[in-house]
């Protein structure tokens, strides 16, 4: 446990980042799940929803720093290809 006050802080708020950032990365994977899942199943409706959805978490996790842009970038083309792909 630290004894000087800015080190007791940074601890807080260590703990609320890391807390944010998993919460940030588990729902981009579970979208990107829920388009994998809805394309193998072949509902064309949800495929195009769970789309929207997983782009927008994708681009969420960008803008905050826990995904380089190429990934995802690579991210979005891959569903959007396999959405696509579609019978």
């Amino acid at each position: 446990m630290p004894n000087i006050k800015s080190a007791k802080k940074r601890v807080k708020s260590n703990a609320k980042r890391a807390t944010k950032n998993v919460l940030i990365n588990s729902s981009m994977k579970t979208a990107i799940k829920n388009v994998e899942k809805s394309v193998k199943s072949g509902d064309k409706a949800k495929a195009e929803e769970n789309l929207k959805t997983a782009i927008k978490r994708v681009d969420k996790a960008m803008s905050s720093g826990q995904v380089h842009k190429n990934k995802a970038a690579r991210v979005k083309s891959r569903l959007t290809k396999m959405k696509n792909g579609m019978e």
